[in-house]
C-alpha cells in the first residue's frame, strides 16, 4: 500500500505563483430536476470542453496541473474537478473527457460507496460510484481524490471525526485504488484553519475549496463553479474574473 505521509512535489514549491483556474463540476447527466444546480448534460460538457480547446486550453486533473506549474509550465492547462463521485461520471463525463483528450480529478466518498447524495434534502437522489466504479475511473486516467468519508462540514467536526474524514478517507482510498491519494476537497466548500491543518497533517499535497476567503496556499485552492447555463460568454467572464479578483497562491510556482 502506498505511503500516506509523502507529499507530492507541487506542495514543496515554497514560492508565490499565478492562480490556476480550476473548474468545479458535480453530476453529468439529466438536469431536468436539479434544485442545487449541480448537474450539466453531457452535451453541455462537450461544448464547454470545445470552448477550452478553441482557446488552446486543455482540461487536466489538479495533480497534473500543479505538477506542470511546479515545472514552470502549465499556462495552457485548466484544472477539471468533479465532486461527490456520482455514478453518472462513468457514462456522462468519461466519454466526453476522452474525446477531448482531457483528464480530471474525481473527489469521492469512500464512506458512501454505492450510496446516494443523502446530504441533499431537496433531492433528487443520485447514485454514487461503487468501489469498482472508482477503479474504472482511475484506470481511465482520472485522478482520484478524497471528498472526506461521508460528506460532512469539517468545520463542525470534533477531533476524532476530523481525523477519520481526512486521514481515514485517504487510507481507505489508497487501499481501494492501490495508488497514492494526494488531493482533498472540502465538502460544501466550507473550510477553516483547523480543517486545513487536519488535511495537511493527513499528508495531502493539495486541497480544493470554493471561496477560501483570507486563507491561502495549496491546501485551499479556490475553484469556479461551472454549470448547465455556462455557455461561451459566461465561461469567458468566469475565466477572466477569477484571475482578476484573486491573489496569487502562496506555495505554487
Amino acid at each position: 500500500m502506498p505511503s500516506s505521509v509523502e507529499s507530492p512535489a507541487p506542495a514543496r514549491a515554497l514560492v508565490c505563483g499565478a492562480l490556476p483556474w480550476i473548474a468545479m463540476y458535480h453530476s453529468v447527466g439529466d438536469c431536468s430536476a436539479d434544485p442545487y444546480r449541480i448537474t450539466v448534460t453531457p452535451d453541455r460538457l462537450e461544448r464547454q470542453l470545445r470552448w477550452l480547446r478553441r482557446r488552446r486550453l486543455r482540461g487536466v486533473s489538479v495533480g497534473e496541473l500543479l505538477a506542470a506549474l511546479a515545472r514552470g509550465d502549465g499556462r495552457d492547462l485548466v484544472g477539471l474537478t468533479f465532486d461527490d463521485g456520482y455514478a453518472d461520471f462513468l457514462s456522462g463525463a468519461l466519454p466526453v473527457l476522452a474525446r477531448w483528450e482531457c483528464t480530471a480529478t474525481l473527489f469521492v466518498l469512500p464512506g458512501r460507496l454505492g450510496g446516494d447524495n443523502a446530504w441533499d434534502p431537496l433531492g433528487p437522489r443520485k447514485p454514487l460510484l461503487t468501489a469498482e466504479g472508482i477503479r474504472r475511473a482511475a484506470a481511465a486516467g482520472m485522478e482520484i481524490g478524497s471528498h472526506g468519508l461521508t460528506h460532512i462540514d469539517l468545520t463542525g467536526a470534533d477531533d476524532a471525526l476530523l481525523a477519520a474524514e481526512t486521514a481515514g478517507s485517504r487510507a481507505a482510498l489508497e487501499e481501494l485504488t492501490d495508488a497514492p491519494v494526494t488531493g482533498f476537497c472540502y465538502p460544501y466548500g466550507t473550510v477553516d484553519g483547523r480543517a486545513v491543518a487536519a488535511v495537511r497533517a493527513a499528508g495531502y499535497g493539495y486541497a480544493c475549496a470554493i471561496d477560501p476567503g483570507e486563507l491561502n496556499g495549496p491546501h485551499v485552492l479556490p475553484r469556479v463553479h461551472v454549470g448547465q447555463n455556462d455557455g461561451a460568454v459566461r465561461l469567458f467572464l468566469k475565466h477572466r474574473l477569477h484571475r482578476l479578483r484573486r491573489r496569487p497562491v502562496e506555495g505554487l510556482r
